[in-house]
């Protein structure tokens, strides 16, 4: 099996599910998806299977930024959440477009470094990496991410 292959297959739906969360829409996600992989195949940097999810992740950011500077509209997670079908009781739809709606509110960097440390179980050195910023500035994002999504959903903490 190539190491492309191997890349994708292990970290193809986790950048997809990074994407999605960044941008909010699915057919955009599926395309930063393909786009992420095809500039990493295609990069002269080479691929260190040690750090490619970081690397991976890296590149699905700038693509979802790069999409929101051409001006793109990207549906809000409010929005996503808001459309019928998405999840089977009330109760569990309130709960949802409240969470999507507290992390809506996040800006992007500190979004992508919950979403990294709580959906993906990264280390902060390797969100610091992947966010160019320093390990304590990466903990400080993350800290700040959970504090105001827990006052966003009225969460004692």
């Amino acid at each position: 099996m190539s190491l492309f292959h191997e890349l994708y297959e292990r970290y193809a739906r986790d950048v997809h599910r990074f994407a999605f969360y960044l941008c909010g829409d699915r057919a955009l996600a599926d395309d930063i998806t393909s786009e992420t992989f095809v500039r990493a195949w295609s990069s002269d940097t080479e691929v260190r299977l040690a750090t490619a999810k970081a690397y991976l992740f890296a590149i699905a950011r700038n693509l979802v930024n790069a999409e929101r500077r051409r001006g793109r509209r990207l549906t809000t997670l409010d929005e996503l959440a808001a459309q019928p079908g998405r999840e089977p009781g009330a109760e569990q739809s309130m709960r949802l477009a409240e969470t999507l709606g507290a992390l809506e509110t996040l800006n992007e960097a500190d979004r992508a470094a919950l979403l990294m440390r709580a959906e993906h179980g990264m280390d902060y050195a390797t969100i610091a990496n992947t966010l160019g910023v320093s390990e304590g500035a990466a903990k400080v994002r993350v800290h700040r991410a959970r504090a105001t999504m827990a006052r966003m959903m009225g969460v004692k903490r």
